[in-house]
């Protein structure tokens, strides 16, 4: 398989990928034209590239918007990737192009969508419902019942208490925590939270 994005997220992917599987990465594509390689896995420009070898592809780029425009560009089979020590319920189910990172826990009940991160440590507890695209920060908490929708990103070590409803394309701040429904295209931070901006 290949991957498209060779930054620091790129790097927990390579080493998902090779913890939980013998696939082997061929290439990762990036536009840094100075980049030749990360973790030992040759980068490549994707519009020079023969396009015919590319059979399975993810894209390991955090930002929601540019991993939304690069999935929309390139019509590919985008696979899913899950580190070894990802808990993941068997009564949960992830869409496409979606991974969960080390010692992330997905529970019972839990609908992911396509390429949405849950990262590192990132726990999404029953009956959660992500929208596509969305980014679960390292050691996020989402409670029981918890939805969000697309583009939303919660960041690093939030906590949203069960049952609330979180829009399209909302930031959460970093530590944050939930406890009212919030709009779309907003951003919230702080305890509790509070609205900043639209």
């Amino acid at each position: 398989m290949y991957l498209y994005g060779a930054s620091g997220h790129c790097k927990v992917i390579i080493d998902s990928i090779q913890s939980s599987s013998n696939v082997e990465i061929e290439g990762v594509f990036d536009d840094n034209e100075t980049l030749k390689e990360i973790l030992d896995i040759p980068v490549y420009r994707f519009d020079t590239f023969d396009k015919s070898k590319v059979r399975e592809l993810f894209v390991s780029v955090g930002n929601n918007k540019i991993r939304k425009s690069i999935v929309e560009a390139i019509p590919a089979t985008y696979k899913s990737v899950f580190h070894k020590s990802a808990v993941i319920s068997k009564y949960a189910t992830i869409d496409e192009g979606t991974c969960v990172l080390p010692n992330a826990v997905v529970n019972a009940g839990a609908k992911i969508g396509k390429h949405c991160i849950i990262n590192s440590g990132a726990i999404v507890e029953h009956d959660v419902q992500l929208e596509d695209y969305v980014h679960i920060s390292p050691n996020a908490s989402l409670a029981g019942n918890v939805k969000i929708g697309e583009g939303t990103h919660i960041g690093i070590g939030a906590q949203v208490i069960q049952g609330i409803k979180i829009g399209k394309w909302v930031t959460i701040g970093a530590g944050t925590v939930v406890i009212r429904d919030v709009p779309d295209s907003t951003l919230f931070v702080g305890n509790p939270a509070r609205e900043v901006k639209k």
